[in-house]
């Protein structure tokens, strides 16, 4: 049997007495949570909504429970969103790194698991609220009132992994744009060279062709001369005689 994505004992008791002081406490044990679940599996969309749809049940869950002087579900609920957003922002980061590395190396964004990728980037923020509003449709009165104004809140304003996720989808974008096009002038530049040197190619052939001739003809040259000279001296030693 695997290993929970999330600890929702823990997180349940944790929102359930949380004081309305625990606000920053509570988001960044949510964030935590979160990425210790993301960290565990794959980071594919399917575990990412997974993983959300966990923590938010128990951030439910727990603030359903709490009834401390001054602390409102709402707000409980406004921290466990941002400790998820928080979470979720370092694994868009880990997905522009990784796709950047990528462009950098001339990775084609029309191959089809770039294009996947890209396409999940883009999908983050939606796969987050649909994860939220997942857990919100299974909250009972009043936690899904305040689940209401929540993601209200969070359809009107964004979240900060959705905008990072934009960015980043437009910034992987660029470095492709831009290494492709580097690489297509690095490879003209080389079927430049080529061309001119095939071009050079049969001029250089003449040259080395009419060395070898100037060769031959001055070695045929000086064996002719003392052939010469050597008949000569002969017809001298015939006269003496």
């Amino acid at each position: 049997m695997s290993k929970p994505l999330v600890d929702a004992d823990a997180l349940i008791d944790m929102f359930e007495n949380a004081s309305a002081r625990q606000g920053e406490q509570l988001k960044k044990a949510v964030s935590d949570a979160t990425l210790a679940a993301l960290q565990g599996r794959a980071l594919t969309l399917a575990n990412i909504k997974s993983a959300l749809k966990g923590v938010a049940e128990a951030a439910s869950a727990g603030a359903a429970k709490n009834t401390m002087a001054g602390v409102d579900a709402e707000t409980l609920l406004d921290k466990a969103v941002a400790g998820m957003d928080a979470a979720v922002l370092k694994a868009v980061e880990a997905n522009r790194t990784a796709l950047a590395t990528l462009a950098t190396q001339g990775a084609d964004l029309r191959d089809k698991h770039m294009k996947k990728a890209m396409a999940d980037l883009d999908k983050i923020e939606d796969t987050m609220f649909a994860a939220l509003k997942k857990a919100a449709d299974t909250a009972g009165a009043p936690v899904a009132g305040a689940w209401t104004q929540v993601l209200e809140k969070m359809q009107a304003g964004g979240t900060l992994s959705g905008a990072q996720a934009s960015a980043a989808a437009e910034q992987v974008a660029g470095m492709a744009e831009q290494m492709q096009g580097a690489m297509k002038s690095t490879r003209a530049a080389s079927m430049r060279a080529a061309q001119a040197l095939a071009e050079s190619y049969t001029a250089m052939v003449s040259g080395v062709l009419l060395g070898m001739s100037e060769a031959l003809q001055s070695g045929a040259g000086t064996p002719a001369a003392g052939m010469g000279g050597r008949a000569g001296s002969a017809a001298g030693k015939g006269g003496r005689k």
